[in-house]
């Protein structure tokens, strides 16, 4: 096996949220599902996070013209959605954005009106690195729902998070404090 199966096989392994990441303006209005969110920093002068997108997407190069963007965080029940926009579900109309309810966030690009958190991000700056863009985005606004678990993939799957009861013993070796 070379390294970059390698890499993928043990990458799918990684539980990843997954969200919806959304843009509009002069260069339209765009998505697509996206897995590789992080955040950056909460302490710089706007909180910073970063996504990953395909360099062929419409999405990344909408979001560099548009300047803005808008993390879509899905709740468990929400994988149809992530199927839509990432072209595994198509719509009858053919519009993806007509499988969930959407409201402009306070940037202009469209927010998950059921989603369990919206980052609307203004775009601070970007990186090409091999097949795919990291977009950086200082955060301007945060939409968060009062109830539901994230969509979770990971082992080629969705998931949903299940709390794990805590252990009324250490694991072996570890002292408790």
């Amino acid at each position: 096996m070379v390294l970059r199966d390698q890499f993928l096989a043990g990458m799918s392994n990684a539980a990843c949220t997954v969200s919806i990441v959304t843009t509009d303006g002069t260069a339209g209005r765009q998505g697509a599902t996206v897995s590789a969110m992080s955040s950056v920093s909460a302490d710089t002068p706007q909180p910073t996070l970063l996504v990953c997108i395909n360099e062929t997407s419409a999405t990344a190069q909408a979001i560099k013209v548009n300047g803005v963007f808008c993390v879509n965080l899905l709740r468990d029940d929400q994988s149809g959605i992530s199927d839509c926009f990432a072209k595994r579900w198509t719509t009858g109309d053919g519009d993806k954005f007509s499988c969930a309810t959407w409201a402009p966030d306070v940037n202009g690009s469209p927010r998950a009106v059921d989603g369990l958190v919206a980052f609307s991000c203004t775009l601070s700056s970007w990186k090409k690195i091999g097949t795919h863009y990291v977009f950086f985005g200082e955060v301007q606004d945060v939409a968060l729902a009062t109830e539901g678990s994230p969509l979770i993939y990971a082992n080629r799957a969705y998931r949903s998070a299940v709390p794990i009861a805590p252990r009324s013993a250490p694991a072996s070796g570890c002292n408790a404090s």
